[in-house]
């Protein structure tokens, strides 16, 4: 199976518009530009492999972070990509059903754990499969499903022996909306990316959350060692930071606010998004994307909708006004 396509590929845009002024901006993610400070690391940390002790107190803190019930529900892990497969084989081979256009790795995981996958708009068809994705909010529209609306199909689904997976990625940044808390029904796994909200995509740390049974069959699958020291102390300090995250979630209300108004002015209409994230339509979507990568500027584009342009946050002053004179320039 074929790698898919992501975001984030400078080398790429690089190559596609070789004559583009450095350094790059990379709109292309729905990460946070301003990620949080990296405490002081103990020099030892990179010498000894992680203990069982340090992962069980990741885990505590991410499940208060979280509003999952115990540490026992909650399995850290090298990023959320690499859950998963594993998560898809957690259900036995069968009907997979993900909901509306969205994370595309998804649907490949499925596949690779033998179900018969499927795209559905309505989320009531979801009840009717074996394994059942929901990215909430989703990307790259940034559409949420309600709780109650998502519990009474993972109880539809419980009568069946079916699994609801709920990939929480941007969950950070609409408190209110999350599953943890109600992993006890037993079919529920909940998915949280820590790198995106955080900053610090390239730490590779992710979550999952269930029931301890559920936990401990994934964590029979990740084996050992699995998320790094490094990971681990910096996971700890930010999931705990409570100051941070508010003063951030205020940050991105407000970097989004302009950014909707830059947006708007060039003409783009706003269809989505959350706030670390823009999702934009335009007849003109292909002619914008390159003229915005002539300038050094890179977006997401969607080859499923053609005039689809998804816009993250620009980091600095003048990655603000490099992406205002890009899309002044008509």
């Amino acid at each position: 199976m074929e790698p898919l396509a992501h975001g984030g590929d400078l080398a790429a845009a690089r190559q596609m518009f070789p004559d583009a002024p450095e350094p790059f901006i990379d709109l292309s993610t729905g990460i946070n530009p301003h990620p949080y400070p990296l405490p002081v690391l103990p020099p030892d940390i990179f010498a000894r492999l992680p203990d069982r002790a340090s992962v069980r107190r990741l885990a505590a803190v991410a499940a208060r972070s979280y509003g999952a019930p115990s540490a026992d529900h909650v399995l850290p892990a090298p990023g959320t990509q690499i859950l998963l497969p594993q998560v898809a084989m957690l259900a036995p081979a069968g009907r997979a059903a993900i909901l509306r256009t969205t994370y595309a790795e998804h649907g490949r995981a499925a596949a690779l754990a033998g179900h018969d996958v499927t795209s559905v708009n309505d989320p009531d068809a979801l009840a009717r499969t074996d394994l059942a994705v929901v990215v909430n909010p989703n990307n790259p529209d940034g559409v949420t499903v309600p709780r109650d609306v998502l519990l009474r199909i993972a109880g539809e689904m419980q009568k069946r022996g079916g699994l609801l997976v709920v990939d929480e990625a941007f969950a950070d940044v609409t408190p209110g909306q999350s599953l943890a808390s109600d992993v006890g029904h037993g079919n529920i796994v909940v998915l949280r990316s820590f790198g995106k909200f955080y900053g610090l995509a390239g730490l590779r740390l992710g979550f999952a959350i269930a029931s301890p049974e559920l936990i401990n069959r994934l964590d029979a699958m990740l084996g050992p060692w699995a998320v790094a020291g490094p990971s681990i102390l910096i996971g700890e300090s930010a999931l705990a930071d409570r100051a941070w995250q508010a003063q951030t979630l205020d940050r991105l209300t407000e970097a989004t606010a302009r950014l909707d108004t830059l947006l708007q002015f060039a003409s783009l209409e706003i269809v989505g998004g959350t706030s670390l994230y823009r999702l934009t339509r335009s007849a003109d979507a292909e002619r914008i994307f390159q003229r915005l990568g002539r300038a050094g500027i890179l977006v997401r584009r969607f080859s499923e909708e053609p005039s689809w342009l998804r816009f993250g946050l620009p980091p600095a002053e003048n990655d603000w006004r490099r992406l205002t004179d890009a899309l002044s320039n008509r």
